[in-house]
């Protein structure tokens, strides 16, 4: 990078750690990316996926112009239009929806594409535009809803322990979790702990590289954590390994909750979960008398019927134990808690209550009373459950549908307009990773390429188009990160706009280490409120009935190759992702006479997608595994595995059920 000008920023997507990056400039064209070896979480490597932003943001497929359909919905036809053209239409047709329908008729439909402060999920300018026009809510719930609900619920914040902290574990619990796929700058601390002797467990329905490379994997079914966490309890209570002293201190509802334990013993836990009885009073003995002992638990383990009250009870475990006393203790979900932004949406320029949609429930509540679909960072065909519903939907000829986007998806495709969508290299951004203490600014590096637009400047010119005069809809992008960090939190003392571009990234006031409830909790009477007597484990959704054709559950983790469906027409990480696999073990395998290799239909009620088999020891009999991330129009029979994901809920916070489904596999 001699010689080329250094602009320093911050990678965008859907991933705990955040990373931050220097972007290397010359002759005013990106010409080089890498990992900030200054920034202590990054410390210089990027992802197998992010090493190639560059080449996407030069994609040959890129959308760099507006676009009108010309074609079917769905057959991805379309003509150049200018800006001015496309906006005028659509504050058009959005200003006759509101006059006809009411504003809750539009439901702006944004994901994780994104996740900046400013461009993305959490943007306060398109946030502020729909207040005024008096759109529906949107409710983003696709990714973490269950667990955010069940650890509040629990402890009062879905905030932990400072991964970083993982370095001084002695036992570390990676508990529904691939590590190396989805956040593998963790992995670094984890190895110093295992330096210093830590042993490292991998939980998981499916033998991941990180199980691969963990000292121990149990294969759980799906769906049962919670179980198996009573389980380890009810081992540590045998051995009177509980922390009182904690347990009087800082948690409420003990007795009760104990009773629960010792209602779940090991040989109950062995039959719920699969994971043989010795194997669970094995790690029950490392749990009682092992401090520190670091849970890590991220988002696949509350996709499912029992989600919420999974991460209910798994987080009370360092509360029986007391390992929130010591540092290196206690249990790391999303750090998102920890941040204390200032995100002014502007409710009060709503003219009323108005209804709320749910992002995973586009395929029933995208119906008559919605009148437009404005869909940004987000590709819900190829993301969401029940795809073929979502298909239908969107065909509906009296659906006036926009995309901003920076490639033709599967959405796109459905599209009345499509706008160009800048990447992170081209607009400015603020951005906390929710899986380490530190915020990050992306500065703008070089000029967007064709007619490129940031989401902040597209609604900036949409308000104009409107007409409307609120003030706060025409906001500058440092005018609204000048306003996201004006908080008066503690934790963002000293934290300003100047020094966070100079720098590009800061750690929060949080002290190191740091064990944030030693000595309490931010609930009402500060302390941990432990489930109730019942409620410690909420069973996954069952096959429709003893005689459904359905006997094997399916589970859809991430890709190694690609990020939710970010990266999914990327040539070289296609070729490397190969041709999809669903995972069989022998045993289901040869009761369906399949054979390695053979391609497939995975199938249920609600649709069916192809893959070829893989013949596994990876998964457990009555356990397929099928990764996420596909373009269906770019999978072999034009599906991926959402094709048979229904539309369910999970038990707490409308989380979704991606893991709670169950399927059968037949000849292709």
């Amino acid at each position: 990078m001699s010689g080329a000008l250094r602009v320093l920023g911050a990678c965008p997507l859907d991933c705990p750690d955040t990373c931050s990056w220097v972007v290397g400039v010359e002759n005013g064209q990106a010409v080089s990316l890498r990992g900030n070896p200054d920034q202590p979480y990054t410390r210089g490597a990027l992802c197998v996926k992010v090493n190639r932003y560059l080449e996407h943001t030069r994609a040959a497929d890129r959308i760099l112009h507006p676009l009108r359909r010309v074609g079917p919905k769905g057959s991805g036809q379309f003509e150049r239009i200018t800006w001015d053209e496309a906006l005028d239409e659509i504050a058009v047709r959005l200003r006759a929806i509101v006059d006809e329908h009411g504003g809750e008729a539009i439901w702006p439909y944004v994901g994780t594409g994104t996740l900046g402060y400013l461009q993305g999920c959490e943007g306060v300018a398109g946030r502020r535009f729909w207040n005024v026009l008096g759109a529906g809510k949107h409710w983003l719930n696709i990714c973490s809803g269950a667990g955010n609900s069940g650890l509040r619920r629990t402890n009062g914040t879905a905030a932990g322990m400072d991964p970083e902290d993982f370095a001084l574990s002695k036992l570390i619990l990676l508990w529904g979790t691939n590590t190396l796929t989805s956040g593998h700058h963790l992995w670094k601390f984890i190895q110093e702990a295992r330096a210093n002797g830590a042993h490292v467990v991998a939980i998981d329905p499916i033998r991941t590289r990180t199980a691969d490379q963990a000292d121990e994997w149990l294969a759980i079914r799906p769906g049962t954590d919670a179980a198996l966490a009573l389980g380890l309890l009810n081992v540590v209570l045998a051995e009177n390994a509980q922390d009182e002293e904690y347990l009087a201190a800082h948690t409420e509802g003990w007795a009760g909750f104990r009773e629960e334990i010792e209602s779940h013993p090991v040989e109950k836990v062995a039959e719920i979960t699969g994971i043989p009885a010795e194997a669970v009073h094995r790690l029950g003995m490392r749990l009682a008398h092992t401090r520190p002992t670091g849970l890590r638990a991220t988002h696949g383990l509350q996709r499912h019927a029992g989600g919420g009250t999974a991460l209910r009870t798994i987080s009370a475990i360092p509360a029986v134990t007391g390992d929130w006393r010591h540092p290196g203790g206690g249990m790391a979900f999303s750090t998102s808690d920890h941040v204390h932004l200032d995100i002014d949406t502007r409710e009060d320029l709503l003219p009323g209550p108005v209804r709320t949609r749910v992002m995973t429930k586009l395929a029933s509540q995208l119906d008559e009373s919605v009148k437009c679909l404005f869909v940004y960072a987000a590709n819900p065909v190829g993301s969401s459950p029940d795809s073929n519903a979502i298909r239908r939907g969107l065909m509906r000829e009296d659906l006036f549908t926009v995309v901003m986007e920076h490639f033709p998806t599967d959405t796109a495709d459905y599209a009345d307009i499509v706008l160009p969508a800048t990447m992170q290299t081209e607009h400015h951004d603020l951005h906390a990773g929710y899986g380490h203490l530190y915020l990050m600014w992306n500065e703008q590096a070089v000029r967007p390429p064709g007619e490129c637009l940031s989401t902040t400047e597209t609604f900036r010119r949409l308000a104009a188009h409107m007409g409307l005069t609120e003030p706060s809809l025409y906001d500058s992008d440092l005018e609204l990160a000048e306003q996201l960090l004006n908080s008066g939190h503690p934790s963002l003392e000293g934290v300003t706009l100047d020094r966070l571009r100079k720098e590009g990234w800061v750690r929060m006031n949080y002290p190191k280490p740091f064990t944030p409830f030693a000595d309490g909790f931010p609930t009402r009477s500060g302390r941990l409120r432990f489930p109730p007597k019942g409620q410690a484990y909420v069973p996954p959704h069952t096959a429709v009935a003893d005689g459904s054709p359905y006997r094997l559950r399916l589970v859809t983790p991430a890709a190694h190759t690609f990020l939710n469906t970010t990266f999914g027409n990327n040539p070289e990480l296609r070729r490397r992702a190969k041709d999809p696999v669903v995972l069989v073990n022998r045993a289901d395998a040869d009761a369906r006479g399949l054979t390695d290799g053979q391609r497939v239909r995975v199938h249920n009620d609600g649709g069916a997608f192809v893959a070829d088999v893989e013949i596994s020891d990876r998964v457990s009999p009555g356990v397929v595994a099928s990764t996420k991330g596909r373009w269906p129009k770019l999978s072999p029979g034009g599906a991926n595995p959402n094709a048979v994901v229904a539309e369910r809920d999970a038990d707490m916070g409308r989380g979704a059920g991606f893991h709670d489904n169950w399927v059968e596999i037949s000849p292709a």
